[in-house]
């Protein structure tokens, strides 16, 4: 399923949470996180529209690995004498240099989410916050792994509610595990509508559940995603709305 179907209906979700759910306060920021949390599932793809969202700084990984072979090259030059030695370090600095040039769309911004994800690890230690480090243990794994794999299981679910919940601990801010869970949840609800499926009990089963109605990419999908979508909203708010006491 396209990201934009996967964001709104994680903000449908939302919507659900804040107005369905006893005890939970209707936000939009709540609804925010609902949404954000519906595309988390897919930063195992390089050219998601979540990947593409916390890889901005992709272009200052290319120019730090091309800064790091003027670095090197310069140090080589100054430092090093001919030599065995200093043709290696040379070699080793073109290789930084070109590598930076080359760096193209995903492998660029797998690595600049990994940079990410290391310095929301970092912050979190610092500042003594576990979700933190443990969303950026999630933002720096994903990229390197397969495509619906382990981000599209019942076990990242939890991990991720888990996360939402240390960090209502944190924050004080009620229904963050709520919202956070409920979106992740929608992403692998969604995709298991698709023909592809979701393996929802990796590793322990290789099983993928399906009730293949879309065909991602294709116009009948796309056209059904919308009505999906559409319909999904029309429950919603009419559930929202006859619990509301006029």
């Amino acid at each position: 399923m396209r990201g934009s179907s996967h964001l709104a209906i994680g903000l449908i979700t939302g919507v659900a949470v804040g107005g369905l759910i006893a005890g939970i306060p209707f936000s939009p920021a709540g609804i925010a996180l609902a949404g954000f949390s519906a595309l988390a599932p897919d930063l195992d793809h390089p050219n998601s529209r979540l990947s593409k969202r916390l890889g901005f700084t992709q272009q200052y990984v290319r120019w730090a690995f091309v800064l790091a072979g003027l670095a090197l090259a310069g140090y080589t030059y100054n430092m090093l004498p001919p030599g065995p030695e200093q043709r290696m370090a040379y070699t080793a600095a073109l290789a930084f240099g070109l590598l930076g040039v080359a760096m193209q769309g995903g492998s660029t911004r797998k690595l600049a989410l990994l940079f990410t994800g290391a310095g929301m690890v970092l912050a979190g230690l610092y500042f003594g916050f576990l979700w933190l480090s443990l969303l950026g243990t999630f933002v720096c794994l994903a990229p390197f792994t397969t495509h619906r794999s382990w981000t599209h299981t019942i076990w990242a679910t939890g991990l991720w509610t888990y996360i939402g919940y240390l960090a209502n601990q944190n924050l004080g801010w009620h229904g963050v595990a709520h919202y956070a869970g409920a979106g992740y949840a929608s992403h692998l609800l969604a995709d298991s509508l698709t023909k592809s499926g979701v393996r929802w009990f990796l590793p322990l089963s290789d099983y993928s559940f399906k009730l293949p109605l879309i065909s991602t990419g294709s116009a009948a999908g796309n056209v059904l995603e919308l009505g999906i979508c559409v319909g999904y909203g029309l429950l919603v708010l009419g559930l929202v709305i006859g619990r509301m006491q006029f």
